[in-house]
């Protein structure tokens, strides 16, 4: 087990993921200082032991030259929390390893290292897939890029969250790997939901479709899992559709900076943002099923759920 021994770490973003990490470093030993947009989530867990910090920059100057973990929705975000007024940038002692476990732009990821360096600080990238439950479990996939003195030094921080860490390259792999991740992952649950759709419209119970064909090629965990909360219609968010909408915009936004076509993906995205214009934005992304029903054909004037 993972002991952090009083290391003092600053968390920023206690969202549906963020949360669940900063309890489980708590509990491997650090000294944690927190701040978030929301000042509720500051309070809950300042209630657990947890110092409470109402600007980032106060986080960054309690830790020192310590690490500060972000955990943030989107790149404007981050950019903001490291940039902004008050933000880490104010107070950064030389030595102090940020940390971005969000998910955001690969070249985005690079100019923000590469920025920070001139004050000292180390930059290390670190998205994690496995949701909600994984980070309550500490059982997150890590995907990193960084520096490998500075993957160590955050190894330990690492392995009280997760359960299977790659230092996949330098700075911006990690966020390459982790649009990789997302890209199977709106595919696959796309997938699912039509395949799911197309038996329950055939008159076939979805329920045995998914039992039927869980032992073949078609396994996975988004069948597993993802498949059936699309059966119980159970759409409490553990990664929201917006999330996932905002992840393929990033992945084609790389792709086109690449020079690469992914026409599989440009349909994809059309779905989310059906999915989110129809105000299910705030469910979870097994949700996108809602798209194939009745209701939401008619909801489109019943034009075909495919964009």
């Amino acid at each position: 087990m993972a002991t952090l021994d009083r290391q003092k770490i600053g968390f920023i973003g206690l969202g549906l993921m963020g949360k669940g990490m900063a309890r489980n470093l708590k509990a491997h030993g650090a000294e944690l200082f927190v701040a978030n947009r929301s000042q509720e989530a500051v309070r809950d867990l300042e209630t657990e032991g947890m110092h409470a910090c109402s600007r980032p920059a106060d986080v960054a100057a309690r830790v020192g030259a310590g690490i500060v973990v972000l955990s943030l929705t989107n790149t404007a975000a981050v950019d903001t929390v490291l940039f902004g007024s008050g933000g880490l940038s104010d107070s950064i002692a030389p030595g102090l390893l940020i940390v971005d476990m969000g998910t955001t732009s690969v070249e985005a990821t690079r100019r923000f290292a590469d920025r920070l360096s001139g004050s000292g600080a180390h930059f290390v990238d670190a998205p994690v897939s496995g949701g909600q439950v994984a980070s309550e479990r500490g059982t997150l996939v890590i995907m990193a890029g960084g520096a490998p003195e500075d993957i160590d030094r955050a190894r330990p921080l690492f392995e009280a969250v997760g359960k299977t860490i790659t230092h996949v390259g330098p700075v911006g792999a990690g966020q390459v790997a982790k649009v990789a991740n997302q890209m199977i992952v709106a595919l696959t649950i796309d997938a699912v939901a039509s395949a799911l759709a197309l038996a329950k419209a055939a008159g076939v119970e979805p329920s045995m479709v998914r039992e039927a064909i869980g032992g073949g090629f078609a396994q996975s965990r988004v069948l597993d899992l993802h498949g059936l909360r699309m059966i119980d219609g159970n759409f409490a968010p553990g990664g929201r559709a917006t999330t996932q909408r905002k992840d393929v915009r990033q992945a084609l936004d790389l792709a086109g900076a690449l020079g690469l076509d992914l026409p599989a993906l440009k349909l994809n995205l059309a779905l989310w943002d059906r999915m989110v214009a129809r105000g299910d934005g705030d469910l979870d992304h097994s949700g996108i099923i809602r798209i194939y029903e009745k209701s939401g054909a008619a909801e489109d004037g019943g034009a075909t759920a495919r964009p």
